[in-house]
């Protein structure tokens, strides 16, 4: 019943995740792009940067901004921040639910770093911290202000934290919190900087006063940055699903060029947005993503070739010890009500069946079983993938 409740839990956590990821993420490309479309010409009023004009949904709409403030401020004013903290609020229960109360199946690999499970939910939430204090003093550094040498420098920060991690914690427990931690930044930029920096703007015209410029200029500053940092995020959260990235041996570097390329796809489009057609800006991102795949497939291991021919009897006892524990119509790991994914290996056919499966995550990668539990040996992954391989021919 406890394991039920638990997925139940998981999935409407996950499902609030999505749904306050979407609209996040959703709002930030649209003021990119409205930012990047906005037009002045005679008849702009003075004060206003630009205005635009739009239709959606069959209707008309007028869009205006301000330099820094209208005249008089209106009774209703929507402040997007909810969508920011929701998402927050439910990623942060996710990984207290998966990877703070499973560390020791989720989180913890001990041939890294053996570690109690306190040991390990404290170092994943000191990186939490350390990277937005990290972020926050050099964006209020000299630095901050060279936007793109700023850019350089964090990127530099957030690929040494892969490393890091990916040393620390397992493979998966490592990318979720790298994520994490930048969707940490992301949110910190929301509630601590943008959101108070309206604050005393408005605050300041109800005072009758004139709003400081700079504090508009510093909540415009982490609203790009954010932008920027939306698609290595998106990726993160989901690259427990690609084994032959997080898996692999340079795991920290694949993910970094990966990310690389979603900040130079992103930068595409906000080009795009103001108008400018640059498709070698586009043409980088993809050439970067294709180098990262040549990358991984150039340098993945190579299973051990093994003489003679091995008997499906010792590979159906390779799979009992280390897989039917979780993945079983029955399965006896506490962290599961029913078999991951419906995938089960409880018969001779469902084990022929998915046995590319199993290849790809427990013998070109070590993904399974989850950090290692069982003490999958090397002999048997390369013992599991000679019958596999000769399965194929």
């Amino acid at each position: 019943m406890g394991a039920d409740i638990l997925a139940w839990l998981n999935l409407g956590v996950r499902w609030l995740h999505v749904i306050a990821g979407i609209a996040w993420i959703g709002s930030s490309f649209y003021f990119m792009w409205l930012d990047a479309r906005l037009k002045a010409d005679e008849t702009t009023p003075k004060g206003v940067q630009g205005d635009l004009w739009a239709v959606h949904g069959g209707g008309f709409y007028h869009k205006r901004k301000y330099l820094l403030a209208p005249p008089d401020l209106p009774e209703e004013l929507h402040w997007f921040k909810w969508e920011a903290y929701t998402t927050w609020l439910s990623g942060s229960a996710l990984l207290a639910l998966i990877y703070y109360l499973g560390a020791q199946t989720y989180l913890i690999d001990a041939s890294k770093m053996d570690l109690a499970p306190w040991q390990a939910i404290a170092i994943g939430l000191g990186f939490l911290a350390g990277g937005w204090i990290l972020y926050d003093a050099l964006c209020r550094s000299p630095l901050g202000q060279r936007l793109k040498l700023f850019g350089v420098v964090w990127f530099l920060i957030l690929t040494a934290a892969a490393w890091a991690l990916s040393h620390i914690f397992s493979n998966r427990g490592a990318f979720i919190h790298l994520g994490a931690l930048i969707g940490t930044v992301m949110v910190a930029n929301v509630f601590l900087v943008i959101i108070p920096n309206q604050k005393k703007i408005v605050a300041a015209m109800l005072a009758g006063e004139t709003p400081d410029p700079a504090l508009g200029k510093r909540g415009k500053m982490r609203s790009v940055h954010n932008n920027y940092m939306t698609l290595p995020v998106l990726f993160l959260m989901v690259s427990n699903h690609y084994p032959m990235v997080i898996d692999h041996p340079l795991n920290w570097l694949l993910v970094a060029g990966i990310g690389l390329s979603g900040v130079t796809i992103r930068h595409f489009f906000n080009r795009r947005n103001a108008g400018f057609s640059e498709p070698m800006i586009l043409a980088g991102g993809v050439l970067i993503f294709l180098l990262v795949m040549m990358l991984a497939l150039a340098t993945r291991p190579k299973p051990a070739d093994i003489a003679g021919v091995v008997p499906f009897t010792e590979v159906r006892a390779i799979v009992q010890k280390h897989c039917v524990a979780c993945h079983s119509a029955r399965p006896t790991n506490p962290g599961f009500a029913t078999a991951p994914n419906g995938v089960a290996y409880d018969t001779p056919a469902e084990i022929r069946r998915y046995a590319p499966r199993i290849y790809e995550r427990a013998v070109a990668t070590d993904s399974m079983p989850l950090g290692n539990e069982t003490g999958m040996t090397k002999l048997e992954r390369d013992r599991l993938g000679a019958w596999i391989r000769a399965q194929a021919k």
